[in-house]
């Protein structure tokens, strides 16, 4: 319950907050200290699986009652700010697809690595500002992919991510294939949607989760307006409700150096 209070606060005090500025873009907030490390993260139900050899994923392998919650752009610093509290708050675990030319990344970098180091956020490649990439000539591509890669080690300590989610989802195999260049093969779609890359009410946000929030799905959201920062709890409550079991990609697919560890344990197994 205390939780519960603690994320309905935080989700009114963000909306008055919305309603007061306006429709301008916020102004980033004062740096923010970085908090208590997040809860142990629980157990996986499942082993991690090889990355699919197609290289396109639109949805989570297998049966059972996992969902991924997959967060694009990040225009908002303070979106990015709530997603972070409320990752740390709830133990929700998310993948974040971050576009580096959005300050609300740096700004609330403090906030995120710690979750990011506990396993319990995970980031993929999303391109550094968003652009149609078909429009784009191979060079410019590998460009914005390989920028928004190199600001992700930086700024986060990333070097071990396969995941790739083309901007509009808009890809061909040319685009595949130069991410895969970049070190991103695994081109990351999706089954669902919280439909809020536009503005929406929160009845019309969760209109959106009802239908799509369920097993096995990988679901696409936005860190870009403050719709999705007042509804946290009833996205946990639906989530209760249903049994559902958050996980983010990485607990999904092992990555190239998860899989390398997990075979040098064994070989040490089989040694000793």
């Amino acid at each position: 319950m205390e939780r519960r209070r603690f994320l309905l606060a935080l989700a009114a005090g963000l909306a008055g907050a919305a309603v007061a500025r306006g429709p301008a873009a916020p102004e980033p907030p004062a740096p923010v200290a970085a908090p208590a490390p997040p809860p142990p993260a629980p157990a996986r139900a499942a082993p991690r699986r090889p990355l699919p050899p197609t290289g396109v994923v639109e949805g989570l392998p297998g049966h059972g009652n996992a969902l991924a919650l997959t967060i694009d752009d990040g225009t908002s610093t303070e979106v990015v700010a709530a997603f972070a509290t409320f990752a740390a708050e709830s133990g929700t675990r998310l993948t974040f697809f971050p576009n580096g030319r959005y300050r609300s990344w740096s700004d609330n970098a403090a906030l995120l690595r710690p979750l990011v180091e506990s396993g319990q956020v995970a980031l993929g490649n999303h391109t550094w500002s968003h652009p149609d990439l078909r429009t784009l000539d191979d060079r410019e591509v590998a460009d914005e992919i390989g920028r928004n890669r190199d600001f992700l080690r930086t700024v986060f300590g990333v070097r071990d991510s396969p995941f790739f989610r083309p901007p509009f989802g808009f890809r061909d195999e040319r685009i595949d294939r130069i991410a895969a260049d970049q070190g991103h093969p695994t081109v990351v779609l999706w089954d669902g949607t919280l439909a809020d890359s536009r503005v929406l009410t929160a009845e019309e946000l969760m209109a959106a989760a009802r239908q799509w929030c369920t097993a096995q799905r990988i679901v696409v959201g936005h860190a870009n307006h403050a719709t999705v920062t007042t509804v946290y709890g009833e996205l946990l409550a639906l989530i209760a409700e249903r049994g559902l079991r958050t996980v983010t990609l990485a607990d999904v697919w092992a990555t190239p150096a998860q899989r390398l560890r997990g075979s040098v344990a064994a070989g040490r197994a089989r040694t000793s």
